[in-house]
Formats: structure tokens, C-alpha cells, sequence
């Protein structure tokens, strides 16, 4: 019982001292510019090659399909 109970305390120390340890953050931002990927318009890849109305399109029937109103209509 006492050899349980102290392999119940180890145990229990190793999982609260393990969260304890610092790390350093990822730095994407030096002296003023930003280091990471730049952000692009949603339409512009190449499922919608640029084209505007078509992502929006696309947008309106996918947010439509998720409409549970509408669905439970049909």
C-alpha cells in the first residue's frame, strides 16, 4: 500500500512540474515587417482563378445548405 502510494505521489508531481517549462513564442514580426505569408483575396487560388461572383456563388449555396430551415423545408 505504501509503495502505491508513493508511485501515486511521483506520478502526480511529474504531471504538475511538466506544463512548467518556457517556451519561446515564433516570432513573425522583426524591426517593423512582418515575416510571414501574405494574406490574398479568398477568390484568388486555383479553384476560382480570381473570379469574384463565382466565390460569392459558392458561398451563398454552401451557406444555404446549412440553412436548417430551408433543409427541413424540402
Amino acid at each position: 500500500m505504501r509503495k502505491l502510494i508513493i508511485v501515486a505521489a511521483l506520478a502526480a508531481l511529474a504531471a504538475v512540474t511538466a506544463g512548467c517549462g518556457e517556451k519561446q513564442p515564433v516570432t513573425v514580426y522583426k524591426q517593423g515587417q512582418y515575416q510571414g505569408k501574405p494574406d490574398g483575396r479568398p477568390w484568388e487560388n486555383d479553384q476560382f482563378k480570381g473570379d469574384r461572383t463565382a466565390w460569392e456563388k459558392s458561398i451563398k449555396a454552401r451557406n444555404g445548405g446549412q440553412n436548417e430551415y430551408a433543409r427541413a423545408a424540402n
